[in-house]
């Protein structure tokens, strides 16, 4: 028996049909392994490199000032992330009371710039009523510029002249430098240098 010449094209036909349809079968078999559970090539919307961006509240007063490296912000929750930030906090208007300085490793910024969550290394500065420095030391600390407060769960370490306090958890009111430590508290008094 001979094989013709049009035998062996749809010999080959065939042969290469079979081949594509098993290859688009693998390939529909493999369609959901190895794909990402995360969101992948997510971007902010827009970055900041090196900036300082004055804040105002609802009131049009000046709510913070915030110098960085870098800024982020995500497109879907309109919330911002910071590298190293510094925060300047002033007092409301009218009272005498000082700004307060913070600095972190990280912060977040809510879409309505009404809560500044601040993280890893946190050390914040002021002064009290007499001009005496205060600072807090934490590893985390919510800020409320607007409401002129701050919160933690965390170890703190509050220092005034002459004063170490340690704690677990703060309130503080940052216009009337009224710091509450909550759990654990002790105390070190050291006499002030003459």
């Amino acid at each position: 028996m001979k094989w013709s010449a049009m035998n062996w094209r749809a010999i080959g036909t065939l042969a290469l049909l079979c081949g594509a349809l098993l290859s688009g079968w693998m390939m529909w078999q493999q369609r959901d392994r190895g794909t990402a559970t995360g969101p992948v090539g997510k971007r902010p919307d827009y970055v900041l490199h090196d900036f300082q961006a004055t804040v105002l509240d609802e009131g049009g007063r000046e709510s913070f000032t915030v110098v960085a490296p870098k800024l982020e912000r995500d497109p879907d929750v309109r919330t911002m992330q910071i590298a190293t930030p510094e925060f300047q906090i002033p007092p409301r208007e009218g009272s005498q009371a000082s700004a307060w300085t913070i600095n972190s490793q990280s912060g977040w910024v809510s879409e309505k710039a009404d809560e500044v969550r601040l993280l890893g290394g946190v050390r914040a500065q002021s002064a009290n009523a007499d001009g005496k420095p205060i600072k807090i030391v934490t590893e985390e600390l919510n800020v409320f510029p607007d409401a002129r407060r701050a919160t933690t769960a965390s170890q703190v370490t509050l220092t005034q002249p002459g004063l170490i306090l340690n704690g677990r958890g703060l309130d503080a009111d940052l216009d009337a430098k009224r710091i509450t430590l909550k759990n654990d508290v002790k105390a070190r008094y050291e006499r002030a240098a003459p």
